[in-house]
């Protein structure tokens, strides 16, 4: 699972494209030095670390296109990044690359709200969005766990999605229009800020391609009007069974909340011990549940939700008292992933996506993969639209474990896939799971797919050796997809 790359001095060509690139940038933003590359190793997958060859740091888009232009001339792939928050390598560099690093481009251009549209550079954080529009009743919905700390560039690059996206949709259904650098410096328009574009939906096929594309350097952005009610309840179950029934239940009945979140035993624990909320620690599960709209209908909807959580078996239902206790139960899921170093020396963050339906039985498969394993494994995730996010647990000082742990986060897409789900929900593949997408999607698909990148960017110089796989004796060549022949006569395949 954890890989490093040790990288030798920079190519002639890195440094030839740094001494271009440092006065368009200025020096400071031109990076070279091994300790200053070092930092820019991985992203927040910390086992696998390949050093760039030179780390730029462009403030506006023609400082971007610029980089791409010299990384092109000089032959060297070219890799973006946001706020490096990723959880599947997808920033992770690839040797000898121009990594773009898109954190000072962090300025909010402008805000529409007759339009209810804001436009942003890429560097710009998730929730500093919600926070210069909220004196006016606004907020942006997209809600990463992470959105205190990733970018909005990030988050277009993954088609981030986030605990209301149940109701709210993903990235995707929030960015109407890009600025958008292309593999051979172009600078071009996607979308429409004021309606949908005419023509092919191009913005489509740009959110969710982690960096393929191109690079985004501002974007426009949806905003909502902050609902007039929101009520909040936080159940407890004797397992998972039973909560998971009760989700299928809510939204059987016609419930569309905002957000449903659960966690099981271990994500508890861990959430206690870090943040103090007062949580049972004997509960087998637990929902965190948000209803919002009209107050009429919220009341209703809330009222109706509550007794289905009865029915299905919980022991415990609680809502808060006032607004800093609703921000409590929520500070205690958000805080999940980073709680889990609480209870565990290192952890691995899966990602997959489930039918809702199959929440009970595929918890139950992935408790006994772990328990075969020998390690544990804490699930907290978006249980409304069945995105998986399973914590493996393992103490890399024993030796053995961090493998075992490596084979249950692997074989956990397999339980995923198998139930008719997917690899990943909002973490993107990236770098990680590339070698499950063939899994996932017959040639003919992958094909398609693969087109559709070499058509933005022909030369595949844009975050190289990600998301599709590639031959394992090949590595990832320019242009269409060709067999290898050792593929063709069966000594060789795609990982």
């Amino acid at each position: 699972m954890a890989s490093s790359v040790a990288a030798a001095p920079a190519s002639p060509a890195a440094v030839a494209c740094a001494r271009e690139l440092a006065p368009i940038v200025g020096a400071r933003h031109c990076l070279t030095k091994v300790a200053d590359l070092r930092t820019y190793e991985c992203d927040a997958l910390a086992g696998t670390r390949v050093r760039p060859g030179v780390v730029v740091l462009p403030a506006t888009t023609d400082e971007v296109a610029a980089a791409v232009k010299s990384a092109r001339r000089h032959g060297l792939p070219v890799v973006p990044r946001g706020s490096g928050t990723g959880l599947s390598g997808g920033a992770v560099p690839v040797e000898g690359c121009v990594l773009v690093v898109l954190s000072r481009m962090n300025r909010i251009l402008g805000i529409d709200f007759d339009n209810r549209r804001v436009r942003v550079q890429p560097g710009v954080i998730n929730l500093d969005v919600t926070r210069a529009i909220a004196q006016r009743g606004y907020y942006y919905a997209p809600d990463p766990s992470s959105q205190s700390v990733c970018s909005i560039g990030g988050n277009v690059a993954e088609n981030s999605g986030g605990a209301h996206c149940l109701k709210y949709g993903f990235t995707v259904n929030h960015v109407v229009a890009a600025t958008v650098v292309l593999s051979d410096g172009e600078i071009v328009e996607l979308g429409a800020p004021a309606s949908d574009a005419l023509g092919y939906d191009l913005m489509a096929a740009l959110v969710g391609s982690e960096g393929m594309l191109g690079i985004v350097t501002e974007a426009v952005v949806k905003i909502l009007r902050v609902p007039e009610a929101t009520r909040t309840f936080f159940a407890t179950f004797p397992s998972t069974d039973e909560a998971g029934a009760c989700v299928s239940a809510i939204v059987a009945a016609g419930i569309v909340p905002a957000a449903v979140e659960m966690m099981d035993a271990l994500a508890i624990e861990a959430i206690v011990q870090a943040t103090g909320v007062d949580w049972p620690r004997d509960a087998g599960a637990a929902l965190l549940m948000d209803v919002d709209g009209p107050r009429a209908e919220v009341e209703h909807t809330a009222a109706a939700a509550l007794a289905l959580a009865r029915r299905c078996g919980a022991r415990e239902v609680r809502t808060p008292r006032d607004d800093a206790e609703r921000s409590l139960m929520w500070k205690g899921r958000k805080s999940a992933f980073a709680a889990v170093g609480r209870i565990s020396p290192n952890y691995y963050v899966q990602d997959g996506v489930i039918p809702r339906s199959a929440i009970a039985p595929v918890l139950r498969e992935i408790a006994d993969l772990a328990q075969r394993e020998g390690v544990r494994v804490a699930n907290v995730f978006h249980a409304g639209d069945g995105n998986l996010h399973p914590l493996v647990l393992y103490d890399a000082r024993v030796p053995g474990e961090e493998a075992r742990a490596a084979t249950v986060a692997r074989d956990i897409l397999g339980i995923c896939i198998d139930h008719g789900g997917s690899i990943t929900g909002e973490h993107g593949v990236g770098r990680d799971k590339s070698a499950y997408l063939g899994r996932l999607f017959g040639e003919d698909d992958l094909a398609a797919m693969n087109d559709v990148r070499c058509t933005f960017d022909p030369e595949r110089m844009f975050n190289p050796d990600k998301v599709f796989p590639t031959p394992r004796l090949c590595g990832d060549r320019p242009g269409a997809y060709r067999e290898h022949p050792l593929e063709r006569a069966g000594l060789a395949g795609r990982g």
